[in-house]
């Protein structure tokens, strides 16, 4: 940064700046749990030397602590993927079901908004189509903050429910999917190219809640990549432009997405492994009737504590999914890709 002419180049120069915060966070975040561990040491030194139990309590509490820090740190070394300190954006699609699995990801919408204001994240719900009866059909969701997507690649998959249908008049049991896909967002233009030949953009009304402003004008946006195929729209602002942009953020996702899965895809293949594209594998499943249990079949973590679960508390989950890839890819952190480019030759 104190090279002649850094700032001559600013979006160069603020990306520069802004990984610099990012490290420096880092750093002082390790050295406040040095600290805090030398002065641990000191109080158990003098809690033996005084025999004093008081002492004793007051160094178990600083532990308890100071092992919930280190775990939190631990996790983020954890997330040395290229993309995971980015945003994310989630998508959900309610599966096999009907009213039933829109309400399913309704509930599932909710989970991750409570996870989400819980760390301090900004949730914004950029496209959401309502179930027929109850419920939602599909959403998307645009969540802002540091890790995001680190933390949220963890619930890729297909979601189950178990549970008596509060929709069945016969109170019989029923079993539920939803899919839960992640992407990170990309910020930086230079990770896809799009060329606009290859786009259709096509304005409409939005359908949702906003007020008559956004339900009398064609302020909602739809993009296809016709290369691909891939569909995207935003009905979440009053602005068609706004929303064209975010909507333009989700297909550089998608895109980039799909450029990774194929470089995956011929490594695989390079390997000699059988690899499963599809997405209907089921990762979890959440058992509310005849017993309360939520099980990772990743990773054989559960917890009979549905109703945390069902209020954002899945960092369990999201640890033990980190853990276990940290331990099959090595702790060796991954390289950004170089940029894919992404036309008619995809």
């Amino acid at each position: 940064m104190l090279q002649p002419g850094f700032w001559n180049d600013q979006e160069k120069a603020q990306q520069i700046t802004q990984e610099l915060a990012g490290l420096k966070e880092t750093v002082e975040a390790f050295q406040k749990l040095a600290r805090s561990h030398e002065d641990l040491a000191v109080l158990l030194a003098l809690g033996e030397e005084e025999d004093d139990p008081e002492i004793a309590r007051e160094a178990a509490g600083e532990l308890k602590t100071l092992r919930s820090r280190v775990e939190q740190m631990e996790l983020q070394v954890f997330l040395n993927g290229p993309y995971d300190q980015e945003a994310a954006i989630l998508s959900l699609h309610a599966g096999a079901g009907g009213t039933e699995a829109q309400d399913w990801v309704q509930m599932l919408l909710r989970m991750y908004n409570r996870w989400a204001e819980d760390k301090g994240y900004k949730v914004e719900i950029v496209d959401l189509l309502p179930g027929d009866e109850a419920g939602i059909k599909s959403a998307t969701l645009m969540v802002t903050g540091k890790w995001a997507y680190g933390y949220l690649r963890a619930e890729k998959g297909v979601h189950r429910l178990v549970r008596i249908s509060p929709f069945d008049a016969g109170g019989r049991r029923h079993t539920s999917f939803a899919s839960v896909d992640v992407l990170p967002q990309v910020e930086n233009d230079l990770e896809v190219e799009i060329n606009p030949e290859d786009l259709r953009i096509d304005t409409f009304r939005s359908s949702g809640a906003g007020g008559q402003h956004v339900n009398k004008t064609d302020s909602a946006v739809r993009i296809t990549h016709l290369p691909t195929g891939i569909v995207v729209q935003c009905q979440s602002e009053r602005s068609q432009i706004s929303n064209r942009n975010t909507a333009m953020k989700i297909l550089k996702a998608k895109l980039l997405d799909l450029e990774l899965k194929k470089k995956e895809a011929e490594l695989a293949a390079l390997r000699g492994e059988q690899t499963e594209i599809a997405w209907g594998s089921q990762i979890r499943s959440y058992v509310f009737h005849p017993y309360s249990l939520v099980k990772d079949h990743r990773t054989g973590v559960e917890t009979g504590n549905v109703e945390a679960v069902m209020d954002g508390e899945i960092d369990l989950f999201i640890s033990a999914y980190l853990k276990v890839k940290v331990k099959e890819q090595g702790w060796a952190p991954r390289e950004k890709p170089a940029a894919a480019r992404v036309g008619r030759n995809i």
